[in-house]
């Protein structure tokens, strides 16, 4: 009778045990889950500070049609990435990037425009969301890998394994071009 009390707490133990295991698992991907949306708040933000920023350029350089194109272009393929899609999204959002830095440098020739109060206003909003955009994907990749880390260590991996958990997809360079140093010419 002694050994089947036994039996029973070991198994209640170990029931425990997988129990926390895998509430620690959703805790971490939940943390995941809310960092990529912190991520696309501030991508919503960019969104709508972009039409703006592009119909202010326009009066001032009509003739750089094809940066304004490109930069809207970029905006609606990145808009209409399907939720969930990780990989997509990060590829869309890094095109957008580029093509937001393509515009500002063709600003550069537009001493009127780089006066103008309300382009100031939304280069200023612009630079604050991309700054936000910057901290809110360090703290995506952070809870990524943490969350990556937890499904990986042993005895997690088991549980991981067996509920299906994933690796999520860390926040990359994917363009070479952006992992250089620019260059600085006077």
């Amino acid at each position: 009778m002694l050994g089947v009390w036994i039996l029973i707490a070991v198994v209640v133990v170990v029931v425990l045990i997988v129990i926390g295991m895998y509430n620690n698992l959703i805790r971490n991907k939940k943390q995941v889950d809310n960092a990529w949306s912190q991520i696309d708040v501030q991508l919503k933000r960019r969104y709508d500070l972009i039409p703006n920023l592009v119909e202010t350029v326009k009066g001032y350089a009509g003739h750089e049609s094809s940066v304004l194109e490109k930069v809207t272009q970029a905006r609606t393929q990145a808009m209409a990435v399907r939720a969930g899609d990780t990989g997509a999204k990060i590829s869309a959002e890094t095109e957008l990037g580029g093509a937001i830095r393509n515009l500002m440098v063709q600003v550069e020739a537009y001493p009127q425009l780089k006066a103008n109060e309300n382009f100031l206003q939304l280069q200023e909003e612009l630079t604050a969301t991309e700054n936000k955009i910057s901290f809110a994907r360090q703290h995506y990749n952070d809870s990524a890998t943490n969350y990556n880390t937890a499904i990986a260590v042993f005895p997690a991996n088991l549980i991981a394994g067996l509920f299906n958990f994933r690796d999520a997809e860390l926040w990359q360079i994917t363009e070479a071009a952006e992992r250089q140093a620019p260059k600085v010419q006077f």
